[in-house]
């Protein structure tokens, strides 16, 4: 979308989240300061959560009117299996 960004990660059992995007924000934000202070996050719980959120963020520029289709968006990720192990 034009306004945010939907990140997938996976960390391990050390992970952690705030310092990650921090780092995250801290890289791409060296040319331009354009992040809001917080973010949101929700943890997917279950392959079958992955697979409703993929499709709401895919649906995203759908929903904005920006494409009739979300394979017309050109900016469109790629699924990828997250290894539960």
């Amino acid at each position: 979308m034009l306004d945010h960004l939907h990140l997938f990660v996976r960390g391990g059992i050390e992970f952690d989240l705030g310092v990650w995007i921090r780092g995250l924000k801290r890289v791409v934000s060296r040319e331009r300061d354009f992040w809001q202070p917080g973010f949101f996050d929700h943890i997917l719980r279950s392959d079958e959560s992955y697979s409703e959120k993929w499709n709401y963020v895919r649906e995203n520029p759908v929903r904005a009117g920006l494409v009739a289709t979300a394979d017309e968006w050109p900016f469109q990720g790629e699924i990828v299996v997250i290894d539960r192990a």
